[in-house]
């Protein structure tokens, strides 16, 4: 009689064991760091030679910033309702100097009933709806009006129209007819569009020279300039020194702070 028995386990081999997989690498992601941009050149003259005397470096963030009409626009309106004195100012039929007494009687005349003689209808009386002293002044956002600033800067740049000069600019004698001569030389003159000379130290013999130049240019300095003048001249001629102090006047919101937790 045939006995049954179990079977032998076979060996194990290594051809029988499970191979695992190696555990999977973690990820690391990479950042792309951004290109980094080179700075723009500018040639420095001297006035009124008008002759290249070295180069000179700026960001592209202060000087070739894109075309943005609506941050012009916000700028010349916010730079205009400054500038409105708001003054007018009439009287009332309160402010009238004159008795309160009634003209004549309501009914019985034939006439139009009436108050007294400080009725707006009446000459000499109060004005009705009249202006009033009032702030014309609207906001708008330092960053903004920065970088307002620096894109109109950057306009005038782009079409080369912004001349840089040296610093402390000086002519020989403060005749105009001298000044326009130069200026129309130049091709900076009435016949160009005019320019705009931006300085700090407004020397006599220039400011004596660009008060009788007319539309050949004009003479402003670096803390009464504004976004409309920048627009407005046909180019701009500023010393360095001031574009350097414009530039950084105007960079609020270049000068990010990272808030500490601590």
């Amino acid at each position: 009689m045939a006995t049954e028995t179990s079977l032998p386990e076979p060996a194990s081999s290594p051809m029988n064991i499970a191979i695992q997989p190696p555990p999977a690498a973690t990820p690391v992601i990479q950042r792309r760091v951004a290109p980094t941009r080179p700075d723009v050149l500018t040639t420095v003259y001297s006035f009124p030679s008008m002759e290249p005397k070295s180069f000179a470096y700026y960001p592209v963030n202060k000087l070739y910033l894109p075309l943005r009409r609506d941050l012009l626009h916000r700028a010349v309106i916010f730079e205009g309702d400054a500038s409105r004195q708001g003054t007018a100012s009439t009287k009332w039929r309160d402010d009238v100097h004159g008795s309160g007494r009634k003209l004549h009687q309501q009914k019985g005349t034939g006439r139009a009933r009436v108050g007294d003689k400080k009725s707006p209808s009446i000459r000499g009386g109060g004005v009705a709806f009249g202006p009033h002293p009032r702030d014309f002044s609207t906001g708008l956002p330092r960053k903004i009006y920065d970088l307002a600033w620096r894109t109109a800067l950057s306009y005038r740049y782009r079409r080369g129209q912004l001349v840089v000069l040296e610093d402390g600019v000086e002519i020989e004698m403060g005749e105009p007819r001298w000044l326009t001569q130069i200026m129309t030389w130049n091709h900076l003159g009435q016949g160009d569009g005019g320019s705009l000379l931006i300085a700090r130290d407004l020397q006599p013999n220039v400011s004596e020279a660009f008060a009788g130049a007319g539309g050949h240019g004009r003479l402003k300095s670096e803390d009464d300039v504004d976004v409309k003048d920048l627009l407005k001249a046909g180019r701009i001629m500023i010393e360095k020194r001031s574009l350097d102090a414009l530039l950084k006047k105007h960079s609020t919101d270049l000068n990010r702070k990272v808030p500490s937790a601590v």
